[in-house]
């Protein structure tokens, strides 16, 4: 039997439960996942939900909804947008994330449009906003945001071995040791890394830089693995569209671009043709014989 639709989201998006229905769709490790179809307009109209209970899925879905916003703004058709995210009313501690829908197909479907490669770089190219509050870029993310279930603390900083030595080196290993205990030998390894390896091969990566825009920061997808991008279709409006390619399950930050490359590469996925062609758009940071240091450090 299909689920009803919370009255939340019905009122959110302003919808008619009448003419609206959900059924379970796909699978998530962190969150139950649903199509919801509707009529808008008279038009079809089909959305994609997730819901999921506590604290830690408050935490996640916020962060998600930021995260596809601010990659969706910098390059459009890059990933869903986000519309909605909140309390349901039907149940307890229980919350939910609404995008656009994504029909996803196989990597060997036909695509219209940019690359991979090419929307990545135009990613990775475009400055990240000045938020609120501050007059200058800087590196952090307006929210918390979640890599896997792992929270990750985005607060911001004008420096990126700062931020990447105690946003996520350093609070990383005292979130393990909240989860698993104390480990002296892994607090040892972690903490010369942050102290030694990062100010070395990071070197003073600040907004002011003399570097230039390589040092500005950009919007990251900061999961970007080979289950976390595709070949789809936004299919929330009658059901067409051209076949892109989509990444999606983002945990977004103002970084550096190299930062996302990490993830990426530790997990494989992407060939040869991919990097080619994306070093051709996004050439590496000098100094370059120190890239393939950097992109270890970054795998950590």
């Amino acid at each position: 039997m299909a689920p009803a639709v919370d009255s939340a989201i019905l009122e959110v998006l302003g919808l008619d439960a009448s003419a609206t229905t959900m059924r379970s769709h796909g699978s998530s490790g962190f969150a139950s996942t649903f199509k919801l179809s509707t009529t808008v307009d008279g038009q079809p109209t089909h959305y994609f939900v997730k819901t999921g209970r506590g604290a830690d899925a408050e935490i996640m879905f916020k962060g998600e909804h930021a995260s596809l916003n601010a990659i969706a703004n910098a390059v459009p058709n890059f990933c869903p947008r986000a519309y909605a995210h909140g309390a349901m009313c039907s149940a307890t501690d229980t919350f939910f994330l609404v995008t656009d829908f994504l029909e996803l197909l196989g990597t060997s479907s036909s695509r219209s449009g940019p690359s991979l490669a090419a929307k990545l770089a135009q990613l990775h190219t475009t400055p990240a906003p000045i938020p609120p509050g501050h007059d200058s870029p800087v590196f952090g993310f307006p929210v918390p945001t979640c890599c896997g279930a792992t929270a990750q603390d985005n607060t911001w900083c004008a420096s990126w071995p700062d931020f990447y030595a105690n946003r996520r080196l350093r609070s990383i290993l005292r979130a393990s040791v909240v989860n698993h205990g104390e480990d002296a030998a892994l607090a040892d390894a972690v903490e010369k890394v942050a102290e030694r390896v990062v100010p070395r091969l990071l070197g003073s990566t600040t907004t002011e830089a003399a570097s230039g825009e390589t040092s500005r920061p950009v919007v990251v997808h900061g999961d970007l693995w080979s289950g976390n991008h595709a070949r789809g279709r936004f299919a929330s409006r009658g059901g067409g569209g051209d076949v892109e390619e989509v990444v999606y399950d983002p945990s977004a930050v103002y970084g550096h671009a190299e930062y996302e490359l990490g993830i990426m590469r530790m997990f494989g996925g992407f060939g040869r043709e991919f990097w080619d062609q994306y070093h051709r758009l996004v050439p590496k940071a000098e100094p370059r014989d120190e890239w393939e240091d950097r992109v270890s450090l970054y795998e950590l």
